[in-house]
């Protein structure tokens, strides 16, 4: 994932909303009512935490039973700590306060409360990059410490690859053509961190380091599932059984195993979705992190410039509803005329921005008509104005010239090119419009745009039949040599 280009834009839901279910978050949920419960005799360790002594009482204001309760309480007093929901008053004496963010659980504004729950969500990320209690006993030395290199632990690497899981989790949900809102498998976010993108059929190599990939996210979104940044259907116990008994020292990548999805019940490996709550804040990391992660919303209050930029290179469902808000905003012919006149342009992002603009003016129906009359002349607008006009029934729209009918072709499968890049539909149009004009390209390398080269040689590339490609590719080179003066 790199940080130099936007990542698809995300829906969020209101900062009351978010808020509700930071509160409501189990995790946080226990650190709040840990951190009213503490006063003047509750006692902390040199670390902070709570002395073992007092981890009984905790549990019981918690509602915890069983033989975890000691863990779970001493996790969620942690998380108090290092929020700021629990300060500690005297170090030497081990005593602690009220902090002053707990004040802003219950006064502070839905941007207050998400800080909290934001620093609370880093604190159980750190903890999901540790190895388990049984990995930590096991590498201890005489002395009680934890021997590192007894460990098969690099601490930067394990949060690196928790980090890109939960990117590549981002952009399943985030991107038009994945999940959305629906649960990812694990083995297919596992295997997006192992397989090569051009690997074809895994090796069983490759399929044991899916499963233990597995194993370890199993774990992990166990621990992240309480503080509300998914919701997680962990893998079948009876799987992991069947791992642990396996004596072919595959493990779980064997192909008989758990390595081998059964496709008709995936859900038993481990189903996971990032709630909303979590998509906020894996949002915020990103960002923090110099990532271009926009949300749906964030151009309603800009100009169509900004309007018709930003959206470029979004797809046409978040295009739309960014659209909608920005349009929602607005008198109806105002806006037409605004974003007809950011429309115009000659650089490499003009043909996409006009296309956006015919999009935006769909939404904005009749009352832009004025508007679009307005520039009948125009010899970038012209083109678009009468596609618009005639699609909408208007009377007395004037036929385009030739030229102008060749310069919106060009234009139009420039902005096809930047939305969609070398796409099936786009071939298709290509196919169609040199199937249906005799000597198209013989025309075509004549028209003044600065596009006209780069979409005939894209129409080369596309075009299957080889004589026609030919053809499309000789009148790229006459269109280049045109624009450089030759």
């Amino acid at each position: 994932m790199s940080d130099s280009s936007p990542l698809p834009p995300v829906r969020l839901t209101s900062a009351a909303e978010l808020a509700r279910d930071a509160l409501s978050a189990p995790l946080l949920a226990r650190a709040a009512r840990l951190a009213r419960w503490a006063g003047p005799d509750t006692r902390v360790d040199a670390g902070g935490g709570l002395v073992e002594e007092q981890l009984p009482a905790a549990a019981e204001v918690l509602g915890l039973t069983g033989d975890d309760a000691a863990a779970y309480a001493s996790e969620a007093w942690r998380v108090a700590v290092d929020t700021g929901l629990v300060e500690i008053a005297d170090e030497e004496a081990g005593t602690v306060a009220a902090g002053e963010e707990l004040a802003q659980l219950t006064g502070g504004s839905p941007h207050d409360v998400l800080a909290v729950w934001q620093t609370a969500l880093e604190t159980v990320l750190a903890d999901a990059s540790v190895p388990d209690l049984d990995d930590l006993v096991d590498a201890m030395d005489e002395g009680g410490e934890v021997d590192l290199s007894r460990l098969d632990w690099d601490p930067e690497a394990e949060a690196e690859f928790l980090d890109g899981v939960l990117g590549n989790l981002y952009l399943l949900t985030a991107n038009e053509d994945g999940p959305g809102e629906g649960p990812v498998p694990l083995p297919a976010l596992a295997a997006s961190m192992i397989v090569p993108g051009d690997m074809g059929e895994p090796t069983n190599d490759v399929l044991e380091q899916v499963s233990d990939a597995m194993m370890r996210l199993d774990d992990q979104f166990r621990l992240l599932e309480p503080i509300g940044l998914v919701e997680y259907q962990p893998v079948d116990e009876a799987l992991m059984a069947e791992a642990d008994g396996d004596d072919s020292g595959e493990g779980a990548g064997d192909g008989d195993s758990a390595g081998a999805v059964d496709e008709t019940d995936v859900s038993r490996y481990g189903m996971v979705r990032l709630t909303p709550l979590g998509l906020y804040g894996l949002r915020a990391r990103l960002m923090e992190a110099g990532f271009q992660a926009p949300a749906v919303g964030e151009l309603a209050d800009k100009g169509a410039d900004a309007l018709l930029d930003g959206t470029a290179g979004y797809g046409p469902t978040a295009a739309r509803a960014e659209t909608e808000q920005w349009l929602a905003r607005r008198e109806p012919l105002a806006a037409a005329r605004e974003l007809l006149a950011a429309a115009r342009g000659s650089d490499s992002g003009a043909p996409l921005r006009r296309l956006r603009c015919q999009q935006a003016l769909s939404l904005v129906g009749l009352p832009a008509q004025a508007a679009l009359r307005e520039v009948l002349d125009d010899p970038e607008l012209g083109g678009l104005a009468r596609v618009w006009l005639t699609e909408h029934g208007a009377a007395d729209v004037p036929a385009p010239s030739q030229d102008l009918v060749f310069w919106l072709t060009i234009d139009t499968l420039a902005a096809q090119l930047a939305a969609e890049g070398n796409s099936e539909e786009l071939q298709a149009l290509v196919e169609g419009l040199a199937a249906q004009h005799d000597g198209f390209f013989a025309a075509a390398w004549r028209v003044v745009h600065p596009a006209t080269a780069d979409v005939l040689e894209a129409m080369g590339r596309l075009h299957p039949d080889k004589k026609v490609a030919k053809e499309a590719r000789k009148a790229a080179f006459k269109a280049r040599s045109l624009s450089n003066g030759g």
